[in-house]
């Protein structure tokens, strides 16, 4: 214990003195790459070092260099911070060290995660009986969803992938719309998929996936097994596709739906958003991140599966030295990794510290200071609103658009929020993104003001 005392006191005095300067400090970071590699380019020792001195070195050595995306001024890509509660379990995970790759490795760790699996399908208001798995994000959530949608329909022209793999096996035919995030196309191919399969289809004036387009594409080649991508928020303007009407098409031409809700499907969880996601559980999968919205520590990401079957089929791999338990849950049945972070605890600990209603007005909270943003700004001389937020996603765009990336950068370097740039239907903008529990009216009106004094410059 007392090896321990020393190196955890100096870590915990240190992080709650980072947090507590959070709404004080500049968001981006300060020093640049050269300076971070003098610092921490050390040489190696033969002699270690003691483990409180390699701590206390360690947090100096990083001053500076640490984006303030915890904080609630941070307005740049998805990113949440962390719960209170969440923050805190999972320095207890690290604590507990448990591998979660089964029960038998980690009892406490199965359970949780079986809870936790439960609770979130609640909150999304998905099939009980579908399948999951908590990967390091959503991109692995989309690969885990995608292996199942492999299996499943090639398993229906008589195929088994897993055994016989790719060669010689009928081509899949994936769709998507024109507005589909990169972590998708990652997952294509990681999984042998092949990007040359993927048709993009048109969208409508809202960016929404129009369904002449897709009924089109799935009629031109009916036999064909097919893999169709929608979309719970898009990552420039969140909108939501119509899954009412797409879904349906789809299924009549047997097609395996995937939903890519890396943020968007949060919006199940307020009374406020929820007609966004109408329809959304009849798909076959669903993909979507905890260390967004749900604002605990990285990494996190949650991925669904209506067929539990294809989910197992694609994952689970049995050996003999691996202890297996009657009636439990083995997580490495679901999810692509057999050595593990037990990710459940912090995720159970932030449904607990939040509760139905606290998801909610969180998801609630977040809109409405995208909105804020977004329309204050946009409301600036030589500023415009490109997009007003649906949900928590909005553009802003200049009246010099050549100096979008200079303005972005001048606000930023203020220190008083952050915020990234995009190009969305050929032009140049601002993105405004909001998922962090603990951004105030406050954070907003700072942001305000740094980006007018920029524009009046």
């Amino acid at each position: 214990m007392v090896q321990f005392k020393e190196p955890l006191e100096a870590a915990s005095r240190l992080a709650l003195s980072y947090l507590a300067h959070l709404d004080s400090a500049p968001v981006a970071p300060t020093v640049g790459l050269d300076e971070l590699r003098r610092r921490l380019g050390k040489p190696l020792n033969d002699t270690g070092t003691p483990a409180e001195q390699v701590i206390t070195e360690l947090a100096a050595d990083v001053e500076g260099g640490i984006m303030g995306s915890a904080g609630g001024r941070f307005f740049g890509w998805v990113m949440g911070g962390s719960l209170p509660a969440a923050l805190a379990a999972d320095w207890l995970t690290s604590a507990w060290d448990q591998n979660a790759a089964s029960y038998a490795a980690g009892p406490a760790a199965a359970v949780v995660e079986e809870v936790a699996g439960a609770w979130l399908k609640e909150i999304f208001g998905l099939p009980a009986s579908a399948s999951f798995a908590l990967v390091t994000g959503c991109q692995m959530a989309h690969a885990t969803c995608l292996a199942a949608a492999r299996h499943a329909v090639l398993r229906k022209r008589g195929w088994d992938v897993e055994q016989r793999g790719l060669y010689s096996a009928p081509t899949i035919r994936l769709l998507s719309s024109s507005e589909r995030h990169g972590a998708f196309e990652r997952a294509v191919r990681f999984l042998g998929l092949g990007l040359q399969q993927v048709t993009y289809l048109p969208t409508d004036e809202q960016g929404l996936l129009r369904a002449d387009a897709l009924e089109k594409a799935l009629r031109a080649d009916p036999e064909s097994p097919a893999i169709v991508l929608l979309q719970a928020g898009d990552i420039n303007i969140g909108a939501y596709d119509a899954f009412e009407i797409l879904i349906p098409i789809a299924k009549r031409y047997g097609a395996w739906v995937h939903v890519d809700g890396a943020f968007g499907l949060w919006a199940a969880a307020s009374p406020r958003f929820r007609h966004l996601v109408k329809g959304v559980e009849a798909a076959d999968s669903w993909a979507t991140d905890g260390h967004k919205w749900l604002n605990v520590p990285y990494d996190c990401g949650y991925a669904f599966v209506a067929d539990r079957d294809a989910q197992q089929a694609s994952m689970s791999y049995r050996a003999p030295y691996v202890t297996y338990t009657a009636n439990a849950r083995d997580q490495n049945d679901w999810n692509p990794e057999w050595s593990r972070r037990a990710r459940g605890f912090a995720t159970y600990a932030a449904l607990r510290q939040l509760g139905r209603q606290g998801v909610a007005e969180l998801v609630d909270r977040c809109c409405r200071h995208a909105h804020s943003l977004v329309t204050r700004i946009g409301s600036l001389p030589g500023a415009e609103v490109l997009w007003e937020p649906v949900i928590n996603q909005g553009l802003v765009g200049f009246v010099d658009e050549r100096r979008t990336d200079e303005v972005i950068a001048a606000i930023v370097a203020t220190g008083e929020a952050f915020f990234g740039g995009t190009t969305w239907r050929g032009r140049r903008a601002m993105r405004v993104s909001v998922c962090n529990w603990q951004t105030s009216d406050q954070d907003v009106d700072r942001a305000v003001k740094a980006a007018a004094r920029v524009l009046a410059a």
